[in-house]
């Protein structure tokens, strides 16, 4: 930094910051931060997962596929989840952030890479309550607030049962 201003100094990228920021809310809550590669096998990427051979997320067009046979930019996390769960036993709680890629046509809310983040807590006695509270304590500790209003509806997503989408009022906007 010799010969810079202060404003002329450094800082780290939104991305890295929203990131750090995440995965401190986790660690508090006790979680762990698993990472793990971009470049994946077609196993970690849908085999663990039963997503069936014929599946359309397969396709050349929705997945990039590298040059080496049965590899590929991974679409998801929970890849790293799969990993997780084959090296340790419950009880496990972690959280996955990471980049992922799929074959999508770039637009103002589109882009072929993005961030992810998945968590998974396995243990006894584990409810869905402890999703909502999990899922409710990170948000108010996210945006700096001691209520939220939130609203816990079912969703359907194919390959998870059951399913829930948790929609937040925006906490910036006036009424």
């Amino acid at each position: 930094t010799v010969g810079l201003s202060k404003a002329q100094q450094g800082r780290l990228h939104p991305y890295t910051q929203i990131v750090e920021e995440i995965q401190q809310i986790f660690l508090t809550m006790g979680y762990e931060i698993w990472d793990g590669p971009e470049v994946e096998t077609d196993f970690y990427n849908f085999g663990a997962l039963n997503i069936p051979q014929d599946h359309p997320a397969r396709d050349m067009y929705d997945t990039f596929w590298t040059d080496t046979p049965g590899h590929l930019l991974r679409t998801h996390t929970s890849t790293v989840q799969i990993r997780a769960m084959q090296e340790r036993k419950p009880p496990i709680a972690g959280i996955a952030p990471g980049r992922t890629y799929r074959h999508e046509a770039v637009d103002a809310s589109h882009d072929y890479q993005f961030m992810q983040c998945e968590g998974l807590f396995v243990d006894k006695e584990v409810t869905i309550g402890h999703l909502f509270a999990t899922a409710q304590t990170f948000l108010k500790m996210l945006f700096e607030k001691d209520t939220l209003d939130i609203r816990i509806r079912p969703g359907f997503f194919p390959f998870v049962e059951p399913g829930f989408e948790i929609d937040m009022r925006c906490v910036f906007c006036k009424n």
